[in-house]
């Protein structure tokens, strides 16, 4: 991994950073002269050049672009669940105070400059002037306020936006253009956290609940492109919007049908009935680099694929006996047994023959060089022996019995992840159970702690490790916005210490020790078993041109003709 990563991404003080870069138009303009014949045919010749690269794309019309997704989007509302499909399609519609690169740096969006006050607690933003709605209506800082209070209190979301939110204790509406938030202490990360909420009209949102986003009715955004249409399990339908303030897209009208199934989404591309896929299969992966008529973008993620254990309750629900019968004591409490389970994994097994080389043995939240990365934590080497040593020595020579539930259409190969796991496990003395659903259930389910033992992912949206370190291994605590989608409701107030000083030190060297030793206690502790980084893959038509994003996130407007 490269150092852009992020050493030093996260300053306390951002000052002048001004507007985005230009949008296309300037560079072919002629200042005035006539052109000659010559200069007419050899641009007539290079328009030809273009509409032949695009058709071979597989366009319908030149200004058309059709992507076949490989995750389901359950809501338009951006603010309902903090889930990557959703986010995606939110980043099409609205537009956050701070946008990320495909690196995942930060960079002016609707805010064109932020500092931190002499005070230490007090952030500023200064809006960008001209920003217009969907409806045409103007942004100003109403509508970032607003959106402030809405996003944590989004009823019966599965996993709330609040942590991203849980720093500020007031928020100052200075005048039109300039929002103020006061945080409870200096909080260094208020811009990176920030940049994960999509502002939302105030007009609009009000009164609103998630089914009037859904519906278009208030998915009034600031974005590139316009809500059309969303079928849900069918597609998303967007179209240009000609008055956005930042680079206009290159096509008129997006669709984004899912195809969450592997099989479908490259039958779909080789078929010309889309031009471009996100998650690339594992299997279908040679076959589409050796096409001459397709081209790949990939690049490591920052996705942790990891199994997310009940170590709270005394009584879990799917954890039996031998026979099948349920088990007074929950053995998954016992950090022996977590280490025992961690050992019986290959995951580099997973990784050459399941995964086919497109994913990363995981030992922590996040790979290498990412802000707040451990270099204490490496994969766990798989040992079968010492796997049975260990249960043995925690008191469950026999084993017992255990069922893990995974999602079947959300990461890449997920179900059968959970069935290499369960053979793995099986080996090892424990009688493993998979219970595979779509997506829309099983978070639904994981979410009300339904069941004992799960295959998740977790992306950063910040690019570090507070992000997962508050949401998946903070203990839950509503009020402060931690743990969220800790649905094993793991505890250690040690960590949640080094934790809390963490994301109040303004020094970046000494917030990435400290981020490092608070995965260093979670991760010890397994409450949570990494197994492996996914590596983010695109497959496109040729003619079309797609820089790989550390987020995963697959953007319309980011797709280009290529040169």
């Amino acid at each position: 991994m490269n150092a852009f990563y992020a050493r030093g991404r996260n300053r306390a003080i951002i000052r002048g950073v001004k507007g985005m870069p230009a949008g296309p138009g300037a560079a072919g303009r002629d200042g005035g002269k006539t052109m000659t014949g010559t200069m007419q045919l050899r641009r007539a010749l290079g328009a030809a050049a273009l509409a032949v690269a695009l058709a071979g794309a597989g366009a319908a019309k030149a200004a058309e672009i059709s992507i076949g997704l490989g995750a389901e989007v359950t809501s338009i509302d951006p603010h309902f669940h903090n889930l990557s499909p959703n986010s995606n399609i939110a980043q099409h519609i609205f537009s956050p105070l701070i946008q990320q690169d495909e690196k995942q740096r930060l960079r002016p969006g609707l805010a064109e400059s932020w500092r931190v006050l002499e005070d230490g607690l007090t952030w500023e933003f200064k809006l960008r002037k001209g920003v217009k709605f969907h409806d045409g209506s103007d942004l100003t800082a109403a509508d970032v306020a607003f959106t402030v209070q809405r996003a944590p209190n989004v009823p019966n979301s599965p996993s709330s936006y609040g942590i991203y939110l849980a720093s500020i204790a007031e928020t100052i509406v200075a005048d039109p253009y300039t929002i103020r938030f006061k945080t409870k202490s200096p909080y260094p990360l208020l811009p990176t956290d920030i940049s994960n909420i999509f502002i939302v009209s105030k007009k609009h949102g009000e009164k609103a609940a998630t089914a009037d986003y859904d519906s278009g009715k208030a998915a009034i955004g600031t974005g590139p492109f316009k809500f059309v249409e969303f079928k849900r399990g069918d597609r998303i339908v967007l179209a240009r919007n000609d008055g956005y303030w930042g680079p206009k897209p290159a096509w008129d009208k997006a669709t984004f049908r899912a195809l969450n199934n592997d099989s479908a989404r490259v039958a779909a591309l080789l078929a010309g009935d889309v031009q471009m896929i996100e998650n690339v299969p594992t299997p279908d992966m040679k076959r589409i680099k050796g096409s001459k008529d397709l081209s790949v973008a990939q690049v490591v993620g920052n996705r942790v694929i990891y199994l997310h254990l009940d170590s709270a309750r005394d009584k879990s629900p799917f954890v039996t006996d031998k026979a099948g019968k349920p088990m007074d004591k929950n053995p998954l409490k016992e950090l022996k047994v977590r280490q025992a389970m961690s050992k019986a994994i290959n995951r580099q097994a997973i990784v050459d023959r399941l995964m086919e080389g497109l994913a990363v043995p995981a030992g922590q939240l996040l790979p290498d060089g990412f802000f707040g990365t451990s270099p204490k934590l490496k994969p766990e080497k798989f040992d079968l022996e010492g796997a049975k040593k260990l249960l043995a020595e925690a008191g469950y020579k026999d084993g017992f019995g255990l069922t893990i539930h995974s999602p079947n259409n959300r990461y890449v190969n997920d179900e059968k992840i959970a069935q290499t796991v369960a053979q793995m496990l099986t080996r090892a003395g424990i009688d493993t159970k998979v219970e595979a659903m779509p997506s829309n259930v099983f978070f639904s389910r994981g979410s009300k702690l339904e069941f004992s033992f799960m295959l998740v992912g977790w992306g950063s949206g910040t690019g570090e490790t507070s992000s997962p370190l508050k949401s998946l291994l903070a203990t839950f605590d509503r009020d402060k916005g931690w743990g969220p989608s800790n649905r094993g409701r793991y505890s250690n107030p040690k960590m949640d210490a080094v934790l809390d000083k963490a994301l109040m030190t303004v020094d970046d060297k000494a917030r990435e020790k400290l981020l490092a030793e608070a995965s260093e206690i979670g991760i010890g502790d397994l409450g949570i078993i990494p197994l492996h980084y996914q590596i983010n893959a695109w497959a496109m038509k040729k003619g079309l041109a797609y820089v790989a994003r550390t987020d995963e996130y697959t953007l319309a407007h980011e797709v280009k003709p290529a040169k």
